[in-house]
């Protein structure tokens, strides 16, 4: 069971790579045992408890491999030049560059108003742009998550300040 002070270092590192990449990484295999891995910018998770949602449009192929196998791993990685400058000067780290979570994903689901509002509020900056109004138009539908285990992303010779 993942603790609630580990919950929240995992969440501030979900968001802070969210921040940086605009996506996570979410792997899964086909029936063939073949990894795919699909880029989804709308992961959400829960505050309190090992739990959150995404929204799924468009990953056909990953839709059908979670028919075959709902367990997936989620890979956030915090990209951001300042964070990796900064780290790099200091010789550590202030988080976790990454972590990964292994999780079982959800049926596709309707939306909540709230699942729908907080993805606006995401988008909301670039909601003007042409690509916006291309890729952003139709987030109704999402999966559950349920973290089962994680792994953070580490280097054996840099070390985080706050572990």
């Amino acid at each position: 069971m993942i603790s609630p002070s580990e919950w929240q270092n995992i969440r501030q590192v979900v968001a802070d790579a969210q921040r940086a990449a605009m996506h996570c990484s979410i792997a899964t295999v086909n029936p063939r045992g073949f990894p795919s891995i699909t880029p989804i910018g709308t992961v959400f998770l829960d505050q309190q408890s090992s739990t959150g949602f995404f929204f799924d449009t468009y990953s056909t192929t990953f839709s059908e491999n979670l028919q075959h196998q709902p367990l997936a791993c989620i890979q956030a990685v915090n990209s951001s030049k300042l964070f990796w400058l900064s780290s790099m000067f200091k010789g550590k780290f202030k988080h976790y560059p990454g972590v990964r979570l292994y999780a079982e994903i959800g049926s596709l689901r309707p939306a909540t108003a709230e699942e729908i509002e907080k993805v606006e509020s995401r988008i909301s900056t670039l909601k003007w742009s042409k690509g916006s109004k291309l890729i952003w138009f139709s987030f109704h539908h999402v999966r559950d998550i349920k973290v089962k285990d994680y792994r953070w992303v580490e280097y054996p010779n840099m070390q985080v300040e706050n572990t």
